[in-house]
């Protein structure tokens, strides 16, 4: 099955996603950037480096100087973007599906994805198979995105705070596009790093979306090792989870709730706004509160969360599958970012991860899906919730989230799909269960 969205395109390698679907998505991808500068960079997929070379077909094609970022994380070519001054960039990778899955991700030249109305302008250009030809394309092979990025975030934070501590940290990187850059940054904040899973030539040797029931062997090594903490990335490293000091792998709702706490303790003045997504803990709005802060929720998708963060100029933005949006490194998720404000945060604290993990507001959260038999259908079921929970505080930024006192749900149908997706957060699991079933029924 090939997905198409206005952030990219993924499919199963050489299944739904051909040679001829990759080069014509580069050739639309050529054209709406008008034959410009593009950045390409690619995660350790098997099938990356095959589409790499079809990707710069297309775009040579179209007359583009094409900088050949190599393997990075994706938040490096968002960064590398705005540094080179390119006109957009293209990473292939499939983020946290599984290998055999790969895919195209499109950004514009501010390193940020592409938003709906340009997404649909590329996806315009693809389906109308209307590209431009031009002579004059050219490859450039840019090895030091990776440094620059490191330099970028090494600036950012108290380096020497970090290093006097001499942090002992596990590192998982699911043998993805985080393996080679991560381990550096981690040595230049002077840890002692103990490295599992960053072998780039065999993704993935467990499940690549980087939640607890996939960090077994993390936890065990944080054990094992007497560690600090442990990370753990997605293949594309703009994701990051947390084992805690005592081997415990905590969901990924507490990176961002305890990056955008270390923010709002540094910042002694100004506006003091963090933006997260409609689904994103409502741990987040007890810390913000506590700060006397303002929230700021977006519809679900990175794009949104991003172009808020930008345009409120907020402190810090992100969304709660581990992703970290801090605007004084870029306008992407970024787990080197995150990995760099939790040291800082440790560092500045004294105390233990999982002491510190411990003092943010607990929520237990449950998610389900219904299967609709369109996206019409999916539409409508989605206004029978809004008329059956007419009489609470409702927010239909998108689809209907339901408030509640201490808990909430949120019902929004799929973009790409006739499913209805749904995420419901109580302070206690059970309570969650209940809520996230109970739309089932209707």
């Amino acid at each position: 099955m090939l997905k198409i969205s206005v952030s990219g395109v993924r499919g199963i390698a050489n299944e739904s996603l051909t040679p001829g679907v990759c080069l014509d998505f580069a050739k639309a991808a050529g054209t709406y950037f008008g034959g410009g500068t593009v950045l390409l960079g690619n995660d350790t997929r098997e099938s990356s480096e095959f589409i790499k070379g079809i990707v710069m077909q297309g775009l040579l094609s179209c007359g583009c100087r094409i900088i050949d970022l190599g393997i990075v994380p994706t938040p490096t070519i968002g960064f590398m973007i705005r540094k080179l001054k390119a006109d957009g960039g293209l990473m292939i990778t499939a983020s946290h599906n599984p290998k055999e899955w790969n895919g195209l991700k499109f950004m514009r030249s501010d390193g940020i994805f592409l938003n709906q109305s340009q997404g649909e302008d590329l996806i315009g250009i693809y389906n109308s198979k209307g590209f431009i030809e031009r002579s004059g394309g050219s490859v450039k092979v840019f090895k030091r995105g990776g440094d620059d990025h490191i330099k970028k975030i090494l600036g950012t934070v108290n380096r020497l705070r970090i290093r006097s501590k001499r942090f002992k940290v596990v590192l998982d990187s699911v043998n993805g596009a985080g393996s080679i850059i991560t381990p550096v940054l981690l040595r230049k904040l002077g840890c002692r790093v103990v490295e599992i899973n960053t072998d780039t030539r065999s993704p993935f040797p467990h499940g690549a979306e980087p939640t607890p029931e996939n960090l077994t062997q993390l936890a065990e090594m944080v054990v094992a090792e007497n560690a600090d903490i442990g990370f753990a990335q997605d293949p594309d490293a703009d994701r990051l989870a947390l084992v805690t000091d005592d081997g415990k792998a905590i969901s990924e709702e507490y990176t961002l709730a305890l990056c955008a706490k270390h923010i709002l303790e540094k910042s002694l003045s100004g506006k003091k706004i963090v933006v997260a997504n409609l689904s994103t803990t409502r741990a987040i709005d007890d810390i913000v509160k506590e700060f006397g802060g303002i929230v700021l929720r977006t519809k679900v998708g990175e794009v949104h969360v991003a172009e808020a963060v930008k345009s409120e100029k907020a402190l810090i933005g992100g969304e709660g599958n581990g992703g970290i949006i801090y605007p004084k490194i870029g306008y992407n998720r970024d787990s080197l970012t995150g990995i760099a404000l939790i040291l800082e945060y440790m560092a500045a604290d004294g105390r233990p991860i999982s002491e510190i993990a411990n003092s943010i507001p607990e929520y237990h959260s449950a998610k389900k899906k219904k299967e609709c038999r369109s996206i019409e259908e999916a539409e409508i079921f989605v206004e029978k919730v809004k008329e059956h929970f007419s009489k609470e505080t409702l927010d239909t930024t998108e689809g209907i989230k339901v408030l509640f006192k201490d808990a909430w749900i949120h019902v929004r149908p799929s973009n790409t799909e006739p499913i209805i997706r749904v995420i419901a957060e109580a302070r206690t699991a059970e309570e969650a269960q209940r809520l996230a079933e109970s739309i089932l029924k209707i």
